[in-house]
């Protein structure tokens, strides 16, 4: 029994050794595409910042967990379609969501070797956010001081590059699919709300973060066969 565990703490050991951690910020912008406002699916309209972290698992894949906040404005005033700026809604709403999921890199990407790292990149895996319940009456946002929660599928390209041996800079969209129709106060829910309601109830809403990470790596260098 005590040769099986030293075996175990052994494996463990040289598992942990061979992998490379990240941990860093993000920051950018974010907008939603919804009922109310603009439907340009990049069109930043107010700040987005948060930290992630990552778990390089090979040259192709790492796992990665991130918390970022965000703040849009959905403004018909500035819509390309004429019907939403005749009906002039507009209305503020923030997420706060933690993602976590799996990262795929388009070619090996090996922090481990020296000289430049460059890949293009997806990120994929859930998505829990919370948001501002809100809703219009008479053209006026309605604004209760009350949260609500929802999930979203996350769909991020991006591209990333090693600055030095510790220092990863990236560029990145991330759409988020969600499953709730309210993030711009159009479709509030419960039978109370019922006459609050417009716009396609049959397509949920979407935001989308965009904007830059700058990542810090560590952990111990993994021998030349274990990072493969």
């Amino acid at each position: 029994m005590k040769n099986y565990l030293i075996l175990i703490l052994v494996l463990l050991s040289v598992s942990i050794r061979a992998q490379t951690y990240e941990i860093g910020a993000f920051a950018g912008g974010a907008n939603n595409i919804g009922d109310v406002g603009r439907t340009n699916f990049i069109l930043p309209s107010d700040i987005a910042y948060g930290g992630l972290f990552k778990w390089n698992k090979s040259k192709r894949y790492a796992w990665r967990a991130s918390v970022i906040y965000g703040k849009f404005t959905a403004d018909d005033s500035k819509s390309s379609i004429s019907s939403r700026r005749q009906r002039a809604y507009k209305m503020d709403n923030s997420v706060l969501e933690a993602s976590a999921g799996l990262e795929f890199n388009f070619v090996d990407y090996n922090l481990h070797k020296l000289g430049p790292a460059f890949t293009p990149y997806l990120y994929t895996g859930i998505t829990y956010f919370r948001y501002e319940y809100k809703y219009f009456d008479a053209g006026q946002v309605q604004d209760i001081d009350q949260k609500d929660g929802s999930f979203a599928i996350p769909m991020t390209v991006g591209m990333k590059i090693r600055l030095s041996q510790f220092l990863i800079l990236g560029a990145e969209i991330g759409a988020r699919l969600t499953f709730t129709d309210n993030l711009d106060g159009s479709n509030p829910e419960g039978s109370n709300f019922e006459q609050f309601k417009f716009g396609n109830i049959f397509s949920d809403d979407w935001y989308v973060f965009s904007g830059i990470t700058l990542t810090y790596t560590f952990g111990r260098k993994p021998c030349s066969d274990c990072f493969e």
